[in-house]
């Protein structure tokens, strides 16, 4: 059994790839040799394909460059040594702003997606992810779906029955795809003025949305990543202190790679008194804290909740905020403004926030760092999909807990009309009874058998000027219904709640009613875009 799948390449596609990627069989290889604007035109076209990075670049890149200048270069060899500058500066002299300004196009394939939370975590990397709304789970890689087969529990005594169950999940999510995707066809008839096309993208997207709970957290995803070198290191001690094996496994196939590129700024991971004793810090302080929690609220009970809940604000947020804005134009100290600011009447606040704010035509018109002034806090529980995408955002703080079945599961109606119910909760019911019979050999593997449906809680705490970014961003039309419902209800609670009703009408570009279909739009401005080519 192998854990990847390798891909078959020709010795004509090989001869070009190998001028360009780092290696042609593992699932971790880095870019390099190309233009900045290739390899991020790659990595936009790759959130979008079911194809691997090096195919899609032998289908829809290749042809467009010219090659013939590349033809002694070699990736795969990597560099003997490092830039002997890099080496004394970086290393002798621990100036660590050095490895800021070397950067890696990284694409990790066949992982996970308990591993694609951890390869996001960082906040100073950028990232794209497969997408589950244009790709269909049911394809299979080398002949077998896609799902991450842990060494350990195959050779285990529940090796056949993980293998079997992850394989009546996807069987039983190929064919939710298909009755889905056949209601909404025959419920929404397609508009005259779209094309075939547009009107089929646009429909599968939605049952693709729909059934996308029924997918476990063993479905693999392909994750395209940028990144200095600082950051790189850092994450890599981070996923050596993780606890999941694959976490594990994968920091080393990704630091073998990022060798053959950076190798100087990746240098102090493996000494015993640098990264060994940083990855030992995280490890150690991680197992001490679970030990502590659970000594201390192991026998809480707990109670349901809603689905998002405002923790935490400030009830003089809008004061501060006038005051934050006042700042930069005045000459006197903060302490003296926000005096001045809590005697204004409320008129006298309302045109300095409006003078602030001005015409957002557009959502990428966004106020200043003034609304950073301020911040919510937020408990979230919502199933694991939307989590998936609300956690992409980097610009706040995000904590989560361990994912299980115990929080229960969301089913969309849309899987009800569409005669799927039976389906969609018999795969939960098989996801759960694997679950229980996994955790106590395998405690972190476990959650690879629990759907995206079933619900996660987490926090995530941000101020107001992220708030406006990510409200209105995550409730846009094209939107999960999901991660839209909770966007929606953090905006809600923030006007009332908070009573920061100036704060939430700022947020101009919410978008409050669901479109039938929500990729419809979308698609058609993209059929647009592609006739005036």
């Amino acid at each position: 059994m192998t854990v990847y799948v390798p891909e078959d390449f020709t010795s004509d596609e090989a001869d070009v790839l190998r001028r360009y990627f780092t290696n042609l069989d593992g699932p971790v290889f880095a870019l390099v040799n190309l233009p900045e604007v290739v390899k991020g035109a790659l990595f936009a076209r790759y959130s979008r394909s079911p194809k691997s990075l090096r195919r899609l670049f032998l289908d829809e890149f290749v042809n467009d460059l010219v090659i013939d200048g590349d033809e002694t270069i070699d990736a795969t060899v990597g560099l003997d040594r490092a830039e002997e500058l890099y080496e004394k500066v970086f290393f002798e002299y621990g100036d660590d702003s050095v490895a800021q300004l070397g950067g890696v196009h990284l694409a990790c394939e066949q992982a996970s997606n308990l591993l694609t939370k951890i390869l996001e975590w960082g906040r100073l990397m950028s990232y794209l992810e497969q997408s589950t709304r244009y790709i269909g789970y049911d394809a299979r890689l080398g002949g077998r779906y896609r799902f991450f087969r842990d060494p350990e529990v195959l050779n285990s005594a529940l090796g056949t029955r993980y293998v079997g169950d992850m394989d009546r999940m996807f069987d039983a999510y190929s064919a939710a795809v298909n009755k889905v995707t056949d209601h909404v066809r025959d419920s929404i008839p397609q508009d005259p003025d779209d094309s075939d096309f547009v009107y089929r993208q646009a429909t599968r997207a939605k049952a693709l949305d729909a059934v996308r709970g029924m997918l476990p957290a063993a479905a693999l995803s392909n994750v395209g990543i940028y990144g200095t070198g600082q950051a790189f290191e850092a994450l890599l001690l981070r996923m050596r202190a993780h606890p999941l094996p694959e976490a594990q496994h994968y920091a080393e196939l990704m630091l073998h790679e990022l060798r053959k590129v950076i190798p100087s700024f990746l240098r102090r991971v493996d000494l015993p008194d640098r990264g060994g004793a940083w990855s030992g810090y995280l490890s150690a302080t991680r197992a001490g804290t679970s030990a502590e929690v659970a000594r201390l609220l192991g026998d809480v009970p707990n109670e349901p909740a809603p689905e998002v809940s405002l923790v935490d604000f400030d009830p003089e947020a809008e004061d501060k905020l006038i005051a934050a804005i006042c700042y930069s134009h005045s000459h006197l100290p903060e302490t003296v403004i926000l005096d001045r600011v809590r005697s204004m009447g409320v008129d006298d606040k309302v045109s300095l926030l409006r003078a602030y704010v001005g015409e957002r035509s557009n959502r990428r018109h966004k106020p200043g760092r003034a609304f950073e002034r301020s911040g919510y806090r937020f408990d979230v529980l919502s199933d694991y999909g939307a989590f998936r995408d609300l956690q992409r955002h980097r610009m706040l703080t995000i904590e989560w807990q361990s994912l299980t079945p115990n929080h229960g599961y969301t089913r969309p109606e849309l899987v009800v009309d569409a005669d799927a119910g039976p389906l969609f909760d018999e795969t939960m019911d098989r996801s759960a009874r694997l679950f229980d019979d996994m955790k106590s050999s395998f405690p972190e593997q476990a959650a690879y058998a629990v759907c995206m449906a079933y619900r996660l809680r987490y926090v995530m705490q941000f101020n107001a000027r992220e708030a406006i970014h990510m409200l209105e961003l995550r409730s846009a039309p094209q939107g999960h219904p999901s991660y839209r419902r909770v966007a929606l209800e953090m905006h809600r609670l923030i006007g009332e709640q908070a009573g920061h009703h100036a704060i939430a009408a700022a947020m101009s570009h919410m978008t409050l009613e669901a479109p039938e279909l929500e990729r419809l739009a979308s698609e058609r401005a993209a059929e647009a875009r592609r006739r005036d080519m």
